[in-house]
């Protein structure tokens, strides 16, 4: 059994176990950090970036879609927008430098974002990077080497809707992050 198997499997048993998202984060962060250490082989495909902007490519998918796995690659001088991702997320880096940026989330529609810090993320770091109720973000490569980072997100990510923000503005508009190509042949391609 491969080591990514062994964690989808780990991560299984913690989502069925509980519904408490704090104690559910916890034990996703844990056993991410654990994995992360031990060490794990990503296939080729999922540590490709897109010369045109960041791909999550899919991992694993739940079958009930209560949560999954995702490979996100950002090339250098790549970022996401500002967005939220309505479930909670456990991001752990494999390798390269992710800078994160935190907002507070807007208390009101149309009022400019306040940026709370940035924070660098490092290969073998874990962070609990989402909750349900609060989390405005943008990502970005942090480094002169693309960024791979395991993504554990409570829902099937590639589907949900989720919010993007203007920043300058508090603009709210709507977006679905597709999953990039994956084959589902190979061996760690589950869908």
């Amino acid at each position: 059994m491969t080591q990514l198997a062994r964690l989808t499997d780990s991560l299984e048993a913690i989502v069925r176990e509980s519904a408490d998202e704090v104690a559910v984060t916890t034990a996703v962060r844990d056993a991410l950090s654990a994995a992360l250490a031990e060490g794990i082989d990503l296939p080729a495909w999922a540590t490709r970036p897109d010369p045109e902007r960041y791909v999550m490519y899919p991992l694993h998918v739940a079958e009930d879609g209560s949560f999954s796995i995702a490979s996100a690659v950002w090339d250098v001088g790549q970022g996401t927008p500002v967005h939220g991702h309505e479930t909670w997320g456990v991001v752990g880096i494999h390798s390269g430098v992710e800078v994160e940026t935190r907002f507070a989330k807007p208390a009101e529609p149309d009022v400019p974002l306040l940026a709370l810090g940035t924070e660098e993320w490092s290969a073998g770091q874990v962070t609990i990077c989402c909750t349900t109720d609060d989390d405005v973000h943008q990502v970005r490569c942090g480094g002169d080497h693309p960024v791979v980072g395991l993504h554990v997100y409570g829902a099937d990510i590639g589907t949900l809707p989720r919010r993007s923000y203007d920043p300058s503005t508090g603009a709210v508009h709507w977006c679905t992050s597709s999953w990039a190509p994956a084959p589902t042949t190979v061996e760690g391609a589950t869908r």
